[in-house]
């Protein structure tokens, strides 16, 4: 019956966002939505991107193992992330009138950099939506007793996302993550009041948190311990910044205002409402105390699903997993939109410039269709890897090649293209140096390759300028 009722959500979301995709009629509606969304809907369409499977899944079992420092980098840093771009990136972006992120870099720094940075932001997105149709297919997978694999809930997960994104884009996006979002905290916040009576009260889980110290959120005072707790930090706070999802919201707004708060109040509710679901795995550390135990050595991500399937009356497992579906759907589809579009403007348009809008938008409904195919390939192919780190891996990327290249190029006047392309290279080759030797576990990858990104910027940016005022000096005195 659980699993019917599963479906039948799953089919109810598919026809709300058919019902939004009458309203794409171009790219700009595919894309972004018109530029139309009121300042409720970027709230919960930025909350609803970032509250995923990590957050239901992930950070609870990092939480139980390491405590609130072992999740900094998600939700604290994921959240800041969203708190950073509105408060000193979504103005300048929104007065631009883009269509994408990478269309800033072809802006700022010329073609080059826009496919080079568009290939990075691609590339990023492979894991992070992976980790969500992981997450669909862990979800089937139980639901169904086992009946259903995990594979192949990978694949009915994907088809009914792809369902209606592939039609509405945006508008799509936009409309089920409200709808979702209500599901998700209603549902959640009504498991948590049951979880806490189960558990003796809400007292006992936190005493329960404060023995075990849970709440311990910063490192031991050595340098090798604090350089890699900024390292994680940083991670999501910095590498999800110069993402398209993120700037599709962004440019979604329908004004100024909502593209500069609306970040700002989800960033700040994501943070928050994270702390439901480390409520939760603490909760069934009382509730189900050997159990718990046995699956925190196996598999944590299970732990929560397990606590509500057999401990909690059949309501509770609909509102569970109603929430968890919302979450996962919602990332998912927004995370399946955003490269697929970035693709197809940044990419393919260079090989066939002429595109009218009407094929475009064609173009880049084939290249989501395609994305998915590739993305639930490559989640079947890593299935067994957890899902926290299948998320935070995604952002190194983004981090290293390219943060440095949209921070220079909005604050810093003198940012060159040789400047950005330095900054680039300098950054993907630093990050894969330590990333794949010893070097690695002595200093953070990405935190070494973000550093050399901001060398290599001043070093090609400086340096072009001193070649041009050598030249201008040796004209002179000609």
């Amino acid at each position: 019956m659980l699993l019917v009722l599963v479906f039948a959500y799953l089919l109810v979301t598919i026809a709300i966002g058919l019902w939004a995709a009458k309203r794409v009629k171009n790219t700009a509606d595919f894309a972004i939505a018109g530029r139309h969304l009121p300042l409720v809907m970027i709230v919960t369409t930025t909350f609803a991107t970032w509250f995923g499977s990590e957050t239901v899944l992930g950070i609870p079992a990092k939480f139980v193992e390491g405590g609130l420092g072992a999740v900094v980098e998600d939700p604290f840093g994921a959240g800041t992330c969203l708190i950073l771009v509105g408060l000193f990136f979504a103005a300048k972006l929104y007065r631009m009138t883009l269509l994408t992120i990478s269309d800033y870099y072809r802006a700022r720094y010329g073609r080059t950099v826009e496919v080079i940075c568009s290939l990075i932001i691609i590339l990023s997105y492979l894991g992070w939506v992976s980790a969500q149709v992981t997450a669909l297919g862990l979800v089937f997978n139980l639901l169904s007793g086992g009946a259903i694999s995990i594979a192949l809930g990978m694949v009915i997960g994907t088809v009914s996302i792809l369902a209606y994104t592939l039609f509405g884009g945006m508008w799509s996006v936009a409309v089920t993550d409200f709808v979702q979002m209500i599901i998700l905290v209603v549902g959640l916040l009504v498991i948590t009041v049951f979880a806490s009576e189960m558990a003796g009260g809400a007292e006992r889980v936190i005493d329960l948190a404060v023995s075990r110290d849970m709440f311990r959120f910063f490192p031991e005072p050595s340098l090798h311990d604090i350089v890699f707790f900024i390292a994680a930090a940083i991670t999501m706070m910095l590498g999800s910044i110069p993402q398209q999802d993120v700037f599709q919201r962004v440019m979604s707004a329908k004004d100024v205002k909502a593209a500069t708060r609306g970040p700002v109040i989800g960033g700040a509710c994501y943070i928050l409402f994270a702390f439901v679901p480390m409520f939760l795995v603490t909760s069934a550390l009382l509730i189900m105390p050997e159990q718990a135990a046995a699956l925190l050595q196996d598999d944590p991500q299970k732990v929560l699903p397990t606590l509500v399937l057999e401990h909690m009356p059949f309501i509770m497992q609909v509102m569970f997993f109603g929430a968890l579906l919302s979450a996962l759907k919602s990332t998912a589809s927004a995370t399946l939109l955003a490269p697929s579009v970035t693709f197809v403007e940044n990419i393919y348009r260079q090989f066939r410039p002429r595109l009218s809008d009407r094929q475009q938008l064609r173009d880049m409904r084939i290249a989501v269709l395609l994305f998915s195919a590739c993305v639930c390939a490559y989640a079947i192919f890593m299935e067994g890897t957890p899902i926290y780190e299948m998320v935070s891996s995604a952002y190194q990327v983004t981090l290293v090649g390219a943060f440095v290249p949209l921070v220079a190029g909005l604050y810093w006047k003198r940012a060159t293209t040789q400047g950005a392309v330095f900054a680039i290279v300098l950054g993907l080759l630093t990050w894969l140096m330590f990333l794949l030797t010893p070097a690695g576990e002595a200093f953070p990858a990405q935190l070494a390759g973000v550093l050399a990104s901001a060398a290599g910027m001043m070093i090609g940016s400086y340096g072009r300028q001193a070649v041009r005022n050598h030249h201008d000096t040796r004209m002179l005195a000609h």
